[in-house]
């Protein structure tokens, strides 16, 4: 076992504090494509079992037992004929699969904690298992050094991907086009894949959140929003840029100075022991006030924010948690309830950072036509927008910035920070 993953289950086992019970952390199984074919969908390990095997393995299971020395064993199936002679696969180190139910039994009577993808028919206590789960999302939530690494090659192999893609940029090319020449980059540079699905928007299609590249073509003068991230070893990058094509508007540039501005400013504000939700507040407030300065907006900026003016064209939370997977170990730190104001709705986190946290900060302005064409939404804020100019504006698109940051014990590191920001 790598030095790295015996520290961190030897972490690990101090903060879940079973006392009697037991661990069992599963994999999950592949499944296969409903037509068939023999094929199955991409397998991935869930993260909780990745994280605290080391490795991909369908069918695994961590186990651990808080009475005996180490206490982790690593179950895997024995691997078959058919799949030596299909998939080339070889046995992975373990004790067998087969010897888990046995490991199981002998401690009948103690409490069962399931995480991961659970054993089907595998008895757990569902009360111990959700504490117990929110004490491993907690004590994943500082990165270690692998982890760390891990994210930064991620990084590395992301940035040639953006600078690639700046070449592309011209009247004519297609989403899809743009998605393929960056993600043949990341591979290129070491990805094992995409951390998630690629999103390029061009036009109006950039004020879609999550928008998946089609085979429309960029025109001269329209806003191109990329998001995507190389992963290396499941572990990932998750950026964000926003370009226009050809020579931007005055209106264009000054938009997007706004969420450039407020990007920057929340940056500085992770540093440890900072609260989450207060940090997003402050971005917004800042948009609003940008907002207010462009004409878009009408009022005082701290008021229209508590009014949830904002959320009209900054509809979701500042950032996220990173690193084994998009939003990882995002959530409410322990004993805190979500909250239940309408504009935190979409907010990943509420917690104060601390040292090796990593979190994304992607604040963004759209001109989405579903909320600002809505009727209620003009009622209720009618005298807090200027109707006529984002009439003007409202198949514009958007603008989001969004990097990686690692907050450490002095000023916060920008992971990504190769990836320049420029509109053209």
């Amino acid at each position: 076992m790598s030095d790295f993953l015996s520290a961190r289950r030897t972490r690990i086992a101090a903060a879940l504090q079973l006392e009697d019970a037991i661990l069992l952390v599963g994999a999950g199984g592949p499944v296969p494509l409903p037509e068939n074919s023999d094929q199955q969908y991409p397998f991935r390990s869930h993260a909780e079992y990745f994280y605290l095997a080391g490795a991909e393995c369908a069918g695994g299971v961590v186990t651990f037992d808080p009475h005996e020395g180490e206490g982790w064993t690593s179950f895997v199936p024995a691997v078959t004929e058919g799949e030596r002679v299909w998939e080339g696969r070889e046995q992975l180190p373990g004790t067998p699969l087969a010897a888990l139910e046995p490991w199981v039994h002998q401690r009948r009577g103690r409490p069962v904690v399931m995480l991961g993808a659970p054993r089907p028919g595998g008895p757990a206590d569902d009360e111990v298992t959700r504490l117990v789960c929110a004490r491993l999302t907690h004590a994943r939530r500082p990165k270690d050094a692998h982890e760390i690494a891990l994210i930064r090659r991620a990084a590395a192999a992301t940035a040639p991907g953006y600078a690639k893609l700046r070449g592309w940029l011209r009247a004519g090319v297609t989403e899809r086009a743009l998605q393929i020449e960056l993600e043949v980059e990341f591979a290129r540079h070491g990805a094992t894949r995409p951390g998630y699905g690629t999103i390029i928007g061009t036009g109006p299609n950039s004020a879609i959140l999550h928008f998946e590249p089609s085979g429309r073509a960029a025109r001269e003068g329209e806003f191109v929003l990329v998001d995507a991230g190389a992963e290396i070893d499941r572990y990932m990058a998750d950026v964000t840029r926003t370009y226009v094509v050809g020579t931007p508007s005055a209106f264009q540039r000054d938009l997007y100075q706004v969420v450039l501005a407020a990007e920057e400013r929340a940056i500085a504000r992770c540093v440890p022991g900072a609260e989450w939700k207060q940090i997003h507040l402050a971005a917004a407030v800042e948009m609003v006030s940008g907002l207010v300065d462009l004409g878009v907006m009408h009022g005082a900026p701290e008021t229209l924010v508590e009014q949830e003016a904002h959320t009209l064209f900054f509809p979701h939370g500042l950032g996220h948690m990173v690193g084994l997977g998009v939003r990882d170990g995002s959530g409410l730190q322990p004993g805190r309830a979500k909250d239940p104001r309408p504009c935190l709705r979409t907010l990943r986190m509420d917690l104060p950072l601390a040292p090796d946290y990593v979190v994304t900060i992607e604040p963004g302005i759209y001109f989405i036509p579903a909320l600002l064409n809505d009727p209620a939404r003009r009622a209720r804020y009618r005298d807090a927008v200027n109707w006529p100019l984002v009439e003007q504006h409202l198949h514009l698109g958007g603008v989001r910035i969004e990097d990686n940051v690692l907050v450490t014990t002095g000023a916060p590191e920008v992971l990504t920070r190769a990836i320049p920001k420029a509109l053209d």
